[in-house]
C-alpha cells in the first residue's frame, strides 16, 4: 500500500510540473509577440516553434540577443527555424554581422534554401557529422568544425548537432578553450533540461575558470530550457 501510494504522489507530482512547464511556455509565447510587435518583418515570418525547433523561451531571448547588441560574426550550430529568424533580424535591424550555419546535411541544407532564402551576410557551410569521444563517452560532432579560426564569432548559437546522451552538443566546450581572457561573447544553449547538455555546460564553465574569462549565467525556461552565457559585458542578457 506505501509503495503505491509512494508511486500516486510521483505520477501526481510529474503531472503537475507537465503542467507548470506548459503554464510558462505560454507565458513565454505572450511576451515574445509583445517583444515583436510593430516589427513587420518578424511578425510576418512563418516560424514552426516547438518540437525539434527552439520554443518561445528561445526566440525571445534570441530576439533580445539580436536586437540589442552587435557582433562583428554570428555562429549557428544547427540549421533551421533558427535560421530563419537569424538572418530576418539580420535584415530588420540592419545589422551587418556574417552569419554563419553550420549543418551536416547536404539534402536537408539543399531543400531549406528551396523553401526559404537568407541574406547576403548569411551562409551555410556543411562539416560532416562523427562521433567523437569524451570522457569515454560518445558524442556527435561537426567534423573539422573547432579546426578553424573560429576568434572572429562572438555570438554564438547552440543548437545542433543531434542530441547526443552524454556530453551533447561538445563542439562549443572545444570552441570555447580558444577564448583569450579578455574575450567578449554570448553563448546561447538550447535544450538545457537535458542531461547531456548539462554536462556539455559544466565542462564549459569549467574551462571558462580555468582560463580566468569572466561571465554570468541565466537560465530560461519553457517548454524546454535554454541557458545564456556571457562575458560581463552583456551581463543584463542573463535577466531579460
Amino acid at each position: 500500500m506505501i509503495k503505491k501510494i509512494k508511486s500516486l504522489i510521483a505520477e501526481f507530482r510529474n503531472y503537475q510540473q507537465i503542467q507548470i512547464s506548459k503554464l510558462e511556455e505560454l507565458e513565454w509565447a505572450h511576451v515574445y509577440h509583445d517583444s515583436i510587435r510593430g516589427n513587420e518583418l518578424l511578425e510576418k515570418l512563418p516560424l514552426n516553434i516547438g518540437r525539434w525547433a527552439g520554443n518561445y523561451s528561445f526566440f525571445y531571448v534570441l530576439h533580445r540577443i539580436l536586437k540589442e547588441t552587435e557582433h562583428k560574426a554570428i555562429l549557428e550550430l544547427g540549421l533551421g527555424e533558427s535560421s530563419k529568424f537569424v538572418t530576418t533580424c539580420l535584415k530588420s535591424y540592419k545589422k551587418s554581422s556574417v552569419h554563419t550555419i553550420v549543418e551536416h546535411d547536404d539534402i536537408w541544407r539543399n531543400r531549406f534554401l528551396v523553401q526559404n532564402e537568407l541574406n547576403p551576410n548569411s551562409k551555410v557551410e556543411i562539416f560532416p557529422l562523427k562521433e567523437k569521444f569524451v570522457n569515454d563517452e560518445k558524442y556527435n560532432s561537426f567534423d573539422g568544425l573547432t579546426d578553424k579560426d573560429l576568434s572572429e564569432y562572438s555570438l554564438f548559437i547552440v543548437d545542433g548537432p543531434f542530441g547526443s546522451n552524454r556530453y551533447s552538443r561538445f563542439d562549443i566546450v572545444q570552441i570555447v578553450k580558444g577564448f583569450l581572457k579578455d574575450k567578449e561573447f554570448i553563448i546561447l544553449i538550447d535544450d538545457y533540461n537535458r542531461p547531456g547538455e548539462v554536462e556539455t555546460v559544466d565542462e564549459l564553465l569549467n574551462c571558462l575558470n580555468e582560463n580566468d574569462v569572466k561571465y554570468q549565467v541565466g537560465v530560461y525556461k519553457g517548454g524546454k530550457h535554454q541557458i545564456v552565457i556571457a562575458s560581463n559585458h552583456y551581463s543584463f542578457l542573463t535577466t531579460l
